[in-house]
């Protein structure tokens, strides 16, 4: 039998924080991960894999890929899932089908297809009765998260570790605190082969919408870490540390 991939001890001890911290997975949950096979999914899925075996607790636990419909192969993520000991399942939806039919021309195919994949995955949790979906978003995500809803949507919020959704699930990020560089970081020292960008609808050809926005607010965000590398160690902070009296909002005001 092969050896499981080895996650950094300082990736672990941040996740087990997170998760004490906020109570993101407790004993008897069930837990649908959505695995996009993407460095951060995958490096999830490795975690909440360990964290079975290891943790204080019991729970389930299962990764579930969602398919576009565009031929996407996911042999490589099928394969990683065996050797990991990772339950994983292929949900074939035609999403992509749908975004070319009633996505508003000249529209965001993120955001569209962002809402179809979370609602695809929303479904099979209540079909298999899980009561939480775990999703890999970072630290980093949360950042451009809230500075595109600053720069463009002119509101001032961002990616909470634990809510719960419309139908009564609960949706958990414990990648939270967790960089995307150490996502990167642990797929290249283990080799594990990820997702081509090539499966995301929204580099097809067809596409008139490119994700140019976000590409531009993480570069954004990169010159600042460059000219303060404690920037994203404040930003983490400021998460946490709300002054909501000290903005313009009548329901927070102090009268």
């Amino acid at each position: 039998m092969e050896e499981k991939y080895q996650i950094s001890k300082k990736i672990l001890n941040t996740v087990g924080r997170t998760n004490a911290q906020y109570n993101l997975i407790q004993e008897g949950d069930k837990v649908l991960l959505g695995l996009s096979g993407g460095k951060d999914s995958i490096l999830l899925a490795c975690i909440l894999e360990r964290m079975q075996r290891h943790a204080p607790f019991k729970f389930e636990f299962k990764a579930v890929t969602i398919h576009y419909g565009l031929g996407e192969d996911f042999s490589y993520l099928t394969k990683i899932c065996q050797r990991q000991g990772i339950p994983h399942e292929i949900y074939h939806t035609s999403i992509a089908d749908t975004i070319r039919e009633k996505r508003r021309e000249g529209s965001s195919y993120c955001s569209f297809c962002s809402r179809m994949r979370r609602g695809a995955l929303y479904s099979k949790a209540l079909e298999m009765d899980y009561n939480k979906v775990a999703i890999a978003h970072h630290l980093d995500d949360a950042a451009e998260s809230f500075f595109m809803n600053l720069t463009y949507n002119g509101s001032l919020r961002s990616m909470p570790p634990i809510y719960r959704a419309e139908n009564g699930i609960q949706v958990i990020r414990p990648l939270i605190h967790i960089r995307e560089r150490q996502s990167l970081d642990f797929v290249l020292s283990q080799n594990i082969p990820t997702a081509p960008d090539c499966n995301c609808p929204a580099k097809q050809p067809d596409s008139d919408k490119p994700p140019i926005a976000r590409l531009a607010t993480k570069n954004f965000l990169a010159e600042l870490e460059k000219n303060n590398p404690e920037f994203f160690k404040s930003l983490k902070n400021a998460f946490s540390n709300l002054h909501a009296n000290t903005f313009s909002d009548e329901r927070f005001l102090d009268k």
